[in-house]
C-alpha cells in the first residue's frame, strides 16, 4: 500500500499495517531550505520546495498544504505581525469594541490564496498519487475569535445573538476556504480551532458543535475527509467534540491519548496526536523523539489511528528528530530494539534558573506560561488578557511571558508546577490553567494579591 492508502484507510478508522504518519509541516519547511518564515509563507515555489524536502526526510503518509490560521482573518480585515519563525499573528481586532458584526465574503484570488492554489496544484500533480494531502482552514469559532477578539468570552454570556450571527458567516467563510482546497482535489480538509479548548462543554455545544457540523456535512458532501484540530487542553470538551460529525480528532499532548482513543472508539472516529512538541521534538534528542514515538503507536493502536504532533512543527526542530520518528514509523522491530536499548533521559531540575522573590516584589507577578503568542491563538489571547487585567487593576503588576520553546520557558513551566499551556500564574502560583479568564476577574485577582503583600 501507498502511504496515501495507509492513511486513507486510517481516516475510515479501519485497521492498518502500521501507523499512519502526519508531521504537520508548516514554517519548519523554510528551515529545511534556510528562508524565513516571511519568505516561505509569500512563495509557491518555496512551499512546494518545503514540502518536498519534507517528503524526502520524513517518509511522511500525508503533508498540509501551508499551516497558517490567518490567511482567511488577514483577508477580512484582521491586522498582521510577520516574524521569520512563526507564522504571521493576528493583532487587530474588526469586529472589536464598538465594531459592527459585519463580515465581508472570502475572495480567494486576494491574499496569499493564489499562491497556495499554485502549491496545492504543483503538490497534487507531483506526489498527489502517493500523499496524502491536507487543505488547513481556520475554524469558526477561532476565526470569530480573530474577528471578535477577547470581547467574545463577554459576549457568549451576555450577546448570544451576536455570536451566532457572526459564527455564522464565520462558517460560511470556512466553507469557502474548503472549497478552495476541494477544487484542486485535496483528500483531508483539517479544521484547525484551537480556541474551543478556552470554552466549557456547554459553550461548545450552544456556539461551535451546529456550526461544524455544518462545515463536516458540507466537506462530506465533496466527498473529502474531515478532521477536527484542537490544541491545547480540550480534555473537557473531548467528548462533546467526538459526537460531531467529522471523521477525524486530532489533538496535542494535553489530552491523554488513550483517553481520546477510548471516546473516538466510542464514536466511531479515527483520532490523531500526540507527539510532545516542544520538549521532545524541539529540544529533545533523537532517542527522546524516538521514545515518545513509542509511546503514542503502543497507546494508539492499529486501528483509525494516525501519529502526528499535536500542532505545526516548530520551525527550527532538528531533522534528525523527525526522521527518528519516522524510523520508528516504519519499523516495528526497531521499536523493539529501542524499547530494550534506550533509557528515558532525566528531566532537568532547573535549579540554575532564578525565580523571582513574588512576596518581597513591589508588583504582583503575572507569569504567562505559552507556547508562544505569537503562533498560537489561545496563547495570544491568555496573554492579551492579562496584558488588558493589568491595565485596569488598580495595583502595580507586571507580565512576564514564558515561552516553552526555549530552555528558560520550560524552565519556569517546571518550577511553577505548570502543567498545561497556556497558563497564567500570579506571584508564582497557578490561577488559570488553559482557560483565559475575563478582564475583570483577573483585574480582582491582581488586586487581591497585592492587598495580600501588605502594600495597599
Amino acid at each position: 500500500m501507498t502511504g496515501k492508502e495507509i492513511l486513507l484507510s486510517a481516516m475510515r478508522n479501519q485497521a492498518t499495517t502500521r501507523p499512519a504518519w502526519v508531521p504537520f509541516v508548516g514554517v519548519h519547511g523554510g528551515k529545511l531550505l534556510g528562508v524565513p518564515a516571511t519568505e516561505y509563507l509569500q512563495s509557491s515555489d518555496h512551499l512546494v520546495a518545503g514540502l518536498k524536502k519534507a517528503h524526502e526526510l520524513y517518509k511522511p503518509d500525508g503533508l498540509p498544504i501551508v499551516f497558517d490560521l490567518q490567511m482567511e482573518a488577514e483577508l477580512l480585515g484582521c491586522k498582521l505581525h510577520w516574524a521569520d519563525e512563526v507564522p504571521p499573528s493576528v493583532v487587530s481586532h474588526p469586529l472589536g469594541t464598538g465594531g459592527s458584526s459585519d463580515v465581508p465574503d472570502l475572495d480567494t484570488s486576494q491574499g496569499r490564496f493564489p499562491v497556495v492554489r499554485k502549491a496545492t496544484q504543483r503538490m497534487k500533480a507531483d506526489l498527489g498519487d502517493e500523499l496524502a494531502l491536507y487543505g488547513l482552514i481556520t475554524g469558526p469559532f477561532t476565526l470569530t475569535s480573530h474577528l471578535r477578539g477577547s470581547e467574545l468570552f463577554l459576549d457568549m454570556v451576555t450577546d448570544a445573538e451576536r455570536v451566532n450571527h457572526i459564527m455564522a458567516r464565520a462558517t460560511a467563510i470556512a466553507k469557502r476556504a474548503a472549497d478552495f482546497y476541494l477544487e484542486d482535489g485535496v483528500d483531508v480538509i483539517a479544521v484547525v480551532d484551537p480556541m474551543t479548548s478556552q470554552i466549557s462543554p456547554d459553550h461548545f455545544v450552544q456556539f461551535v458543535a451546529p456550526y461544524l457540523n455544518e462545515l463536516f456535512s458540507h466537506i462530506k458532501a465533496w466527498g473529502a475527509f474531515s478532521s477536527l484540530f484542537v490544541c491545547g487542553d480540550a480534555t473537557r470538551n473531548l467528548e462533546v467534540m467526538c459526537r460531531t460529525s467529522c471523521d477525524n480528532l486530532s489533538i496535542d499532548e494535553n489530552i491523554p491519548l488513550e483517553l481520546l482513543r477510548r471516546l473516538a472508539g466510542k464514536y466511531g472516529k479515527s483520532f490523531g496526536g500526540n507527539l510532545k512538541l516542544t520538549t521532545v521534538l524541539l529540544l529533545g534528542k533523537e532517542s527522546d523523539a524516538m521514545l515518545d514515538a513509542i509511546r503514542c503507536i503502543d497507546t494508539g493502536g492499529s486501528k483509525g489511528f494516525i501519529l502526528a504532533p499535536g500542532c505545526d512543527l516548530p520551525y527550527g526542530t532538528p531533522e534528525p528528530n523527525l526522521q527518528a520518528v519516522a524510523q520508528m514509523v516504519a519499523d516495528e522491530y526497531q521499536r523493539q530494539v529501542a524499547r530494550t536499548s534506550i533509557q528515558v533521559s532525566e528531566m532537568e531540575s532547573f535549579e540554575d534558573l532564578v525565580l523571582p522573590d513574588y512576596p518581597n516584589e513591589e508588583a504582583v507577578i503575572i507569569d504567562v506560561i505559552t507556547l508562544d503568542s505569537s503562533a498560537c491563538a489561545p496563547c495570544l489571547y491568555m496573554l492579551d488578557a492579562a496584558i488588558k487585567a493589568v491595565e485596569k487593576a488598580d495595583a502595580p503588576a507586571d507580565v512576564r511571558e514564558h515561552k516553552i520553546k526555549s530552555r528558560e520557558g520550560i524552565g519556569y513551566m517546571c518550577r511553577l508546577g505548570v502543567e498545561k499551556v497556556p497558563s497564567i500564574c500570579i506571584d508564582g502560583q497557578v490561577r488559570y490553567s488553559s482557560v483565559i479568564p475575563d478582564t475583570d476577574t483577573l483585574a480582582r485577582d491582581i488586586e487581591e494579591r497585592f492587598r495580600h503583600k501588605g502594600r495597599s
